[in-house]
């Protein structure tokens, strides 16, 4: 898929901080000025650091006191992180539990997936490079015909548009990695790829949704350096088998023919809800859900398909599908 995203919402360029005006000169003092005791003076400074040795041990009984509850095994990001919550955590759905599972049980045999296993009649539609604008109308379709699906998310649109990831944990829907900034990942270093991928795993749990176990390539695009930093952050690759190409923004009838010419048992579909303007998009997905149901299939989530249908072992990885 060839880099044609066109980014509409960019950091603000904020003006520079002017330098602050140094303090006025203190008052010179009155020659009458009364004189003042040592004795108090020492007094007063021995109060002050008892003082300061008094916040000194409460600070420390605290830390101590909170070093005794230490992540849970599986949810360390990183060594030396540390996760703040803007949000309490999200409980789980019916049947999350049971997904993240089958994720899991999914990436002890295979680091990637394209589609199920093809004995099932599910299929999962997945939306890439949201949330933006588009998305709540995504959102209100689904959410008529009571689809549940995965969103690959960039984490710098949450800065923007981090309510519609809200409402869409609320709702069932999976949140997966896009990286922070959408580059081709094949271009990077292993720093910047890790960064990449741990600084949108950061922004989705500051929001209180679950820590992403999904992964999408921007652009198709990744190397052998992508993989282990997949493996050492547990995440699963999630490839497609169907690709509408609706960023092209070929109109609504394209992009529904692409998606249901496509299905098959273990499909797995790929939309955009985010990137440009996705009015096609938004346009086409009823008749897609319709199109889908009436052949007799189930539409669910990428987890929820790994649990149904999961994918055989000992498949090929793809090389890159951008080409690098």
């Amino acid at each position: 898929m060839a880099p044609r995203w066109s980014w509409d919402f960019e950091d603000e360029h904020r003006p520079r901080a002017k330098p602050a005006k140094p303090p006025p000169p203190a008052p010179a003092a009155a020659p009458d000025a009364p004189r003042v005791d040592p004795a108090q003076i020492r007094r007063r400074r021995g109060a002050a650091v008892v003082a300061v040795l008094l916040l000194l041990v409460l600070v420390v009984s605290a830390i101590a006191g909170g070093s005794h509850h230490a992540p849970a095994k599986g949810k360390r990001l990183a060594a030396g992180a540390v996760k703040l919550h803007r949000h309490a955590p999200m409980p789980l759905v019916e049947g999350q539990a049971e997904g993240e599972a089958a994720v899991r049980t999914t990436l002890a045999y295979t680091p990637f997936v394209k589609q199920g296993g093809g004995t099932g009649r599910d299929v999962a539609l997945t939306f890439d490079d949201g949330p933006g604008p588009y998305t709540p109308q995504v959102l209100d379709v689904l959410e008529r015909f009571h689809v549940r699906a995965t969103f690959f998310e960039v984490g710098r649109m949450l800065r923007y548009f981090g309510s519609s990831t809200e409402r869409q944990v609320a709702d069932g829907d999976v949140i997966g990695d896009h990286t922070e900034d959408h580059p081709a990942l094949a271009h990077l270093s292993a720093h910047d790829q890790r960064e990449q991928l741990f600084e949108q795993i950061a922004r989705v749990e500051l929001l209180g949704a679950r820590r992403p176990l999904l992964f999408r390539p921007p652009y198709g695009s990744f190397n052998a350096t992508t993989m282990r930093e997949l493996h050492s952050l547990r995440l699963l690759m999630v490839l497609w088998s169907v690709d509408t190409d609706d960023y092209e923004q070929p109109g609504v009838n394209v992009i529904v023919q692409r998606a249901l010419e496509g299905v098959e048992p273990g499909a797995i579909l790929l939309l955009h809800d985010a990137g440009g303007d996705r009015a096609q998009t938004i346009a086409a997905l009823p008749a897609i859900i319709r199109g889908i149901r009436a052949r007799g299939y189930r539409l669910v989530t990428v987890p929820q398909l790994l649990r149904d249908d999961p994918p055989p072992a000992g498949q090929a990885l793809p090389s890159s599908l951008a080409g690098d």
